[in-house]
C-alpha cells in the first residue's frame, strides 16, 4: 500500500481556521419510517469532522444517498441525515439543498469557522457517478482542501471519490487512515502465519477472492455453503447440501494453485446437518464423508472447530469475510459464534491481530459479542470485499497518487 498524506499532514500545514473542507464521506446509512436504524457510519466519520471543526475549519461534508440514477428524489435527500448528525458531532450541523453552484457556495461563504454543513446527495447529479471533471470542479471550486474519510466508497471512481482529488490538496481522514493502516497489517504487511477464514453461500461469488488469498495467507479457511462446493470437488456427497455443481472444475483449481503456493486449505471435517433449515429443527453431527442423502450441511461441527482454534493458536494474524454455517438461524450460527469469540479473546490477550469485514462477518461478530475485542472491524462493504481481492480502489489510488 503506497503513501498518502493524512490529517497530521494538513494541520502540519499551517491554520485551518477559515479554510472549507470538503470531506467526503459515507452517510448513506440505513434509514426506516425517518430514523437511522445504524450510525455506525456516522460514528465512525465524526471524529474527523470534529478535529477539523476544533480546527476552526468550515466543514463541507459530501455524501450519496441510495441510488437516484442523477435525478432530484426527495425521499432520498441527505437533509433526516444532517439533522441527526448532530448526535455523533455534538454541535449544530447545517444542511444546504446541492452541493455545486450558488446555493452551496452561498452556504459555504456564509459558514461560520468551526462550523459543520452536510451538502446535498452527490448522486442527485449524473456526473458523479459518471466521474465528469465538470462536476468534480464544480464540487471543487467550494473548497480549498479535500480529505477522503469514506473507505466504504473507494472503490467507485466517482467524482467525489477520485475525481475531484485532481482539482484540490487531498488528505486521508481518520476513519479512512485507521482502515488503510488495519488493511495493510492484515494482507499488505502482515505478521505472520496469517489464517483468512472465507465464509458465505456460494464460491460463484467468491471466486476472485479465493484466487488471490492463497497467494497470501499462510492457511484458508473455507466454511458456509461455499464448503459444500469444495467438498464435492473432492468427491464427497453433500446430501441435499446448498451446492454449485459447475463450480467443482473452479474448486479444484483453486485447491490445486493453494498447493502451489503452499498455503494449506481447511475444509470441515464434519458438520452439523438438518432436513431443512428452520429454527429448533432435529440435527445431527456427522463426519464430512458420511452426509445423509436426504440432509443438508448447515454448520461446521466440533472437530473442525478444534482443527480451527488450532490454527488461531499458531496464527498472528486473521483475516475474516463470511461465516461458517447458517448463523442467522440457531442452532446454526454455533460454529460461528465459537470462533468468533476465540479470535476476540486471542486478539484480547495480544496474541492475534484481527482483521473482519463484510454485512454477514460484522452481523456475525456482534452477535457473538466479538466484535469490539476484534482489532478491526470493516464497515466498508463492497470496498472491503475488492481490496481482499487484490483490486486496486480509485478513492485509495488517487490519494496515493496526489500524496
Amino acid at each position: 500500500m503506497g503513501s498518502y498524506k493524512t490529517l497530521d499532514d494538513l494541520i502540519a500545514a499551517g491554520p485551518l481556521k477559515g479554510r472549507r473542507v470538503l470531506v467526503r464521506a459515507d452517510l448513506n446509512v440505513p434509514m426506516a419510517d425517518g430514523k437511522i436504524t445504524d450510525g455506525t457510519r456516522l460514528e465512525r466519520v465524526a471524529p474527523t469532522l470534529k478535529e477539523l471543526a476544533s480546527q476552526g475549519a468550515k466543514v463541507l461534508v459530501l455524501s450519496h444517498f441510495d441510488r437516484p440514477k442523477g435525478k432530484r428524489i426527495a425521499e432520498m435527500s441527505l437533509k433526516p441525515v444532517a439533522d441527526a448528525m448532530q448526535e455523533w458531532v455534538g454541535q449544530p450541523v447545517g444542511f444546504a439543498q446541492d452541493c455545486i453552484g450558488g446555493e452551496a457556495a452561498g452556504v459555504s461563504s456564509a459558514m461560520e469557522d468551526g462550523g459543520i454543513v452536510v451538502l446535498e446527495n452527490t448522486r442527485f447529479h449524473p456526473g458523479e457517478e459518471h466521474n465528469d471533471a465538470d462536476f468534480a470542479r464544480q464540487l471543487a471550486e467550494i473548497g480549498d482542501v479535500y480529505v477522503n474519510d469514506a473507505f466504504s466508497c473507494a472503490h467507485r471512481a466517482h467524482a467525489s471519490t477520485e475525481g475531484i482529488v485532481h482539482f484540490l490538496p487531498s488528505y486521508a481522514g481518520r476513519a479512512m487512515e485507521a482502515e488503510l493502516k488495519a488493511l495493510d497489517a492484515a494482507l499488505g504487511n502482515p505478521a505472520r502465519p496469517v489464517v483468512a477464514i472465507v465464509g458465505g453461500a456460494k464460491v460463484s461469488t467468491k471466486i476472485a477472492l479465493l484466487g488471490n488469498l492463497v497467494k497470501k495467507v499462510d492457511c484458508l479457511v473455507i466454511g458456509g455453503g461455499m464448503a459444500n462446493t469444495f467438498l464435492a470437488a473432492q468427491g464427497k456427497q453433500v446430501g441435499k447440501s446448498l451446492c454449485e455443481l459447475d463450480l467443482l472444475d473452479t474448486a479444484r483449481h483453486i485447491l490445486a494453485n493453494a498447493r502451489a503456493a503452499n498455503c494449506e486449505i481447511l475444509l470441515p471435517t464434519d458438520a452439523v446437518v438438518a432436513k431443512e433449515l428452520k429454527k429448533n429443527v432435529e440435527t445431527r453431527t456427522v463426519n464430512v464423508n458420511e452426509v445423509p442423502e436426504d440432509m443438508m450441511i448447515l454448520d461446521v461441527g466440533p472437530d473442525t472447530l478444534a482443527h480451527l482454534s488450532g490454527r488461531f493458536e499458531t496464527a498472528k494474524t486473521v483475516v475474516w469475510n463470511g461465516p461458517l454455517g447458517a448463523f442467522e438461524i440457531p442452532p446454526f450460527d454455533e460454529g460461528t459464534m465459537t470462533a468468533a469469540r476465540h479470535a476476540a479473546m486471542l486478539t484480547k490477550m495480544g496474541n492475534l491481530i484481527s482483521v473482519a469485514g463484510g454485512g454477514d462477518t460484522v452481523a456475525a461478530l456482534n452477535e457473538a459479542g466479538a466484535a469490539d475485542e476484534f482489532t478491526y472491524v470493516s464497515a466498508a462493504g463492497g470496498a472491503f470485499l475488492e481490496w481482499m481481492e487484490g483490486v486496486e480502489l480509485p478513492g485509495v489510488a488517487a490519494l496515493e497518487n496526489a500524496a
